[in-house]
């Protein structure tokens, strides 16, 4: 069968929880173990693991690595000291989005890229086609397993497992070869969620071993299995990209508001730089915004706005925000009208509804 759902190291492990499974580009993951808002509370409040196996990892590594990432990523990568992680978008020259993705610099030569899962085989290829000097890029998203622990007491669960001071672990940084519950792992203090946490990477068996270790260590605290379901309004809430909605082949970094990711001054060239360059200067034709139904109605995915009768745009992500109620969405739309408390119409079951522009983030944590 050649259309077989791939599954990760953890999928027995989901029936012991409960997990519902769906094909997620191509993988069999759990959209939920008891419900989507459930596990959204327990994350903002508590803490969720959640299997993020299908994640990529590919090392480059080699005396012109360093050069070589300079070339291909929009962010600064001489800036990353070893031990440190930074958010990067990989472009086209036409200043679309390949990929967007984590960088961690092992040692000077040698960097770890997280990508996105369904973009793997496209990133490789894109990444080999790109290789200049004396580098070596190379898929090793099959020997890795990965899980991530967010939530407020994500720190005091883990820290049960492991002599590491997590506490002295800041955001963006990571241990190579961290012993967790007896495991050696690479732990990084990242995540998707809006919350603080980590995100693990190691051999599947040990990531296996831990995602039970996890579970019991924090069984008094409240923390729950957590799927793809709740991931997605967690990192929906806190504004955070998700690729193949708020970016693509014809969404630029700029657009998508990850203008922190793009260094347009830096020294080396980089694929995308001129037309950034370009699109900053001449001002950009598109805005993503936050949108909140003032009708009553939910936004979602690919719903089209419009202002006075016109279509200016799409909802690249919308939902109901588990933790305010409030319908709200993220939309691309001409950057005219994307300031806020401008009043739209939103298309949703061929009728137009009221919604205005509203700020985001729509969740941010306090410290």
């Amino acid at each position: 069968m050649g259309n077989e759902l791939k599954r990760t190291p953890l999928f027995d492990e989901y029936a012991k929880s409960g997990g519902k499974t769906i094909d997620f580009g191509g993988w069999d993951l759990p959209v939920q173990f008891s419900s989507i808002k459930d596990e959204h509370d327990a994350v903002r409040h508590r803490a969720g693991l959640f299997d993020v196996s299908h994640m990529g990892e590919i090392i480059v590594e080699g005396k012109d690595a360093l050069a070589y990432l300079q070339f291909l990523l929009t962010n600064d990568i001489s800036k990353i000291q070893i031990g440190g992680a930074q958010y990067n978008a990989m472009c086209y020259e036409n200043g679309g989005v390949v990929d967007d993705l984590l960088v961690y610099r092992l040692e000077d030569e040698k960097f770890l890229l997280c990508v996105n899962a369904a973009n793997i085989e496209k990133d490789f290829d894109w990444m080999k086609a790109q290789v200049q000097g004396e580098v070596t890029v190379t898929n090793k998203s099959e020997e890795y397993a990965q899980i991530a622990l967010q939530g407020p007491l994500a720190e005091e669960v883990l820290q049960t497992l492991t002599d590491v001071d997590l506490n002295s672990l800041k955001y963006f940084k990571f241990i190579e070869n961290a012993v967790i519950a007896g495991n050696s792992v690479l732990l990084s203090r990242t995540g998707y969620t809006g919350e603080d946490g980590f995100e693990i990477y190691g051999e599947p068996q040990a990531i296996v071993e831990l995602w039970t270790k996890i579970l019991e260590a924090g069984k008094d605290k409240g923390v729950v299995p957590a799927g793809l379901g709740a991931r997605d309004t967690l990192r929906f809430e806190a504004c955070l990209p998700l690729y193949g909605q708020e970016l693509s082949k014809d969404i630029s970094p700029l657009e998508a508001g990850i203008g922190f990711a793009v260094k347009l001054q830096k020294e080396s060239d980089f694929i995308g730089k001129a037309a950034l360059v370009a699109q900053k200067g001449n001002g950009l034709a598109k805005k993503l915004i936050g949108v909140e139904m003032i009708d009553k109605g939910i936004p979602r995915h690919g719903y089209k706005v419009f202002k006075d009768g016109v279509e200016i745009g799409e909802i690249t992500t919308g939902t109901q925000s588990p933790l305010t109620k409030r319908n709200i969405g993220l939309a691309l739309i001409d950057a005219k009208f994307a300031q806020l408390d401008t009043e739209l119409e939103i298309e949703i079951r061929n009728k137009k509804l009221k919604a205005h522009t509203c700020a985001t983030p729509f969740y941010k944590r306090s410290k």
